[in-house]
């Protein structure tokens, strides 16, 4: 591939929900720019930009995959995304590489919950876009109604481009809202002129004058001309368009059909002609020298930055780093400087990747998009710069996990490699963590949603050949007392010889401190226990609160004093009074109410507004403490509550099954309370089980 400047870039990404045919489109792109000579279909598993065997399998996109296209003068790196949100670290990374977006919607399905998630995060990244409906083949899409559910939702920035035409209920060909020419396909797909039908006349009038009147608003001149009843030139259209598109004040919307790539053309050419190239996008950063403001803005004259946006990591394809040139020109074997790992790296040679297939290239100028192969200390958000003007730009903000399950071996031997292979994957998505859970002995694994941990099951097999199983985790409970029990233990053991002998008296009641597991004290007077056995004492109340003997739970909050006891000249030792203590907490503890303590976590739903009803009530099911309601954005509404965090088991599918999609939720710990008479029998139950 011949190298480009920046003017002549754009860095587009795909949006939408799952479904509604971003890969095809793609494929439909690659086609028409001459890379493949037919069209893969995701249902045959041969598409360019799901070429992972889960992808090919499952029939969706898992990764973000850049598909660089040359049209014309022009190279367009495509970023595919996936749809599905349990995939959502991928969409957030591939923003942050872009310049422009393209929200495609199902004509069919029309606008979803995906589709207002695509909105909220190009309006978040201030991203110019294109909505592009695609599935117009099909007699059931409408174009007409998914613009007017647009424009209700977004207002009169939604500015049709096209119009169908339909004949015999097969879609023939649309008309040009600028030109109002009409177009149709022929057989190789190929427009040809037809005259406008008389039945299409009236909506065209309609579309025309919203989007002139959106071209006034774009200056006094063009709105004296308009009011003054003068017609815009064609050019002038178009500038004030690529103006309007740029600054996010207006958002074309096209139609297409990906399968038989119609449509897609003009989709390319709009790309070219509306989406901004790199260099009128701002891009700033932190000169660490200086600490000052490096303003990068994707200038090829300022020192060398390039900012990691993405990690590929395959048993077989190696590692890649994909970056975005921030400034300067990146050429081969180029020494840069990682400023967050204090380290050079000489980047050796340079690729572009078309789905998983690398090609070298020369060098690449600010704003494009490439990747470097085997940087094996640098990971997704850090910046390369030089030695010599050392940048650091700010890292993606990346989706929170808040689904998690245990996972086990399946096979005894596989723990190293199975924890090797997950540190690949989280490498590769940030949304992925490993949490170790020693006071319950498990390890547990974090995601977006229950699909994503699934398909990490998979990989885990299919790529790195070593099998976990993911089992429901258990309850970070622990064990407390609320009353005061008074005890006195003998530890008195008799074997020829040396014997054992321990005696201690103590009390044990609440101390009042749940963050602490224990507050020892002695108040032994007159030598019955000597002071070189207090340590051995304490020693075993420290390894007693490890499991406590209601159900097998840390124990916290707990003062035992030593008050009294006796000693033994010959057969007393350390071992002797530890054991004493231990058998002298377990009493103590069942005789002191023990009670079992659950975490409660401060949950957070954001749904829209109609969906708070039946939010509350499942939440209250959850034996969840509602605590209040504030309304954000767009008509959504934030739920606050409190809510035991083994009630949370499962809420990400049901959340969405209740919203359609649209809620989301975050959490964070806040303290221990006592859990109810039914989840301690059952926690105790087990433990007896257990035993």
């Amino acid at each position: 591939m011949k190298v480009y400047t920046t003017d002549k870039i754009r860095n587009v990404v795909l949006l939408g929900h799952g479904g509604v045919g971003k890969t095809t489109i793609v494929e439909a792109m690659a086609y028409l720019a001459g890379i493949t000579s037919r069209m893969g279909r995701v249902e045959d598993g041969n598409t360019i930009s799901d070429y992972d065997k889960e992808e090919i399998k499952r029939g969706f996109s898992i990764s973000t995959s850049v598909i660089p296209i040359e049209w014309g003068d022009t190279k367009i790196n495509i970023l595919d995304t996936p749809g599905y949100f349990d995939f959502v670290g991928e969409v957030e990374e591939a923003v942050a590489a872009a310049d422009g977006a393209i929200i495609v919607i199902n004509g069919k399905a029309g606008v979803e919950v995906g589709t207002q998630k695509a909105w909220d995060i190009c309006e978040k990244y201030n991203l110019p876009r294109l909505i592009c409906v695609t599935g117009m083949d099909d007699d059931n899409a409408s174009f007409r109604q998914t613009v007017l559910d647009m424009q209700e939702l977004y207002g009169k920035k939604i500015a049709p481009f096209h119009i169908p035409v339909r004949k015999d209920e097969q879609l023939i060909g649309f008309i040009n809202v600028i030109t109002q020419e009409a177009l149709r396909w022929d057989r190789n797909s190929q427009t040809v002129p037809m005259e406008v039908p008389e039945y299409s006349k009236e909506n065209l009038g309609i579309l025309r004058e919203a989007l002139m009147e959106s071209v006034a608003e774009t200056s006094e001149e063009f709105m004296d001309r308009y009011f003054s009843g003068e017609e815009f030139s064609e050019n002038e259209i178009r500038q004030a368009l690529r103006v309007n598109v740029e600054d996010c004040s207006m958002v074309p919307i096209s139609m297409a059909s990906g399968v038989q790539a119609q449509g897609i053309y003009p989709l390319l050419d709009d790309i070219v002609k509306y989406l901004p190239s790199p260099d009128k996008r701002q891009l700033k950063g932190i000169n660490s020298n200086t600490n000052e403001v490096f303003d990068a803005d994707y200038d090829f004259a300022k020192a060398k930055t390039a900012y990691i946006f993405k990690t590929i990591v395959d048993p077989f394809i190696g590692k890649y780093s994909l970056i975005k040139v921030g400034s300067g020109v990146l050429k081969q074997d180029d020494v840069l400087y990682n400023e967050e790992r204090g380290m050079d790296d000489k980047i050796g040679k340079l690729y572009v990747l078309r789905g998983n297939k690398p090609e070298e290239v020369a060098e690449l100028h600010a704003g494009d998009i490439g990747a470097l192969a085997k940087l094996n200390k640098v990971v997704t958000t850090d910046t390369l710069s030089t030695k010599a003007t050392p940048v650091t730009y700010i890292r993606t903000s990346i989706s929170q996990p808040y689904t998690y399950k245990a996972y086990a071996a399946v096979n005894k031997g596989d723990e190293d490699k199975i924890s090797q292979s997950l540190q690949r994957l989280m490498q590769e998505d940030l949304t992925l963590k490993v949490v170790q859970d020693p006071g319950n002995r498990q390890a547990l694994l974090y995601g977006i949603g229950d699909q994503q941990l699934d398909v990490v099951v998979s990989k885990l097999k299919e790529k790195y050949k070593v099998e976990v199983e993911l089992k429901q985790p258990r309850i970070a409970y622990k064990e407390t007392i609320r009353g005061k029990a008074d005890i006195d233990n003998k530890y008195k053991k008799q074997s020829g010889g040396h014997g054992q002998y321990g005696h201690v008296k103590m009390t044990f009641e609440p101390s009042g401190d749940l963050d602490n597991a224990y507050v020892f004290e002695q108040t032994v007077v007159g030598g019955t226990v000597p002071k070189n056995y207090f340590p051995a004492v304490e020693k075993g109340i420290q390894d007693s609160v490890l499991a406590g003997p209601l159900a097998g739970y840390p124990v916290v909050g707990i003062k035992a004093v030593l008050y009294d006891g006796s000693y033994h000249p010959v057969d007393s030792s350390e071992m002797a009074f530890k054991t004493a203590t231990v058998q002298a907490f377990k009493r103590g503890i069942m005789e002191a109410k023990p009670v079992l303590l659950e975490p409660i976590v401060n949950l957070k739903v954001v749904a829209p507004d109609k969906f708070t009803g039946d939010i509350m009530g499942d939440l209250n099911k959850r034996r969840g403490r509602v605590l209040g309601m504030n309304p954000t954005d767009h008509g959504k509404q934030e739920i606050v509550a409190d809510i035991p965090i083994a009630e949370l088991y499962g809420y990400n599918t049901d959340l969405r099954s209740m919203t359609g999609g649209a809620g989301v939720y975050s959490y964070e710990f806040v303290r221990y309370e006592q859990a109810p008479s039914d989840v301690q029998e059952k926690e105790v139950a087990a433990r007896a089980e257990a035993e």
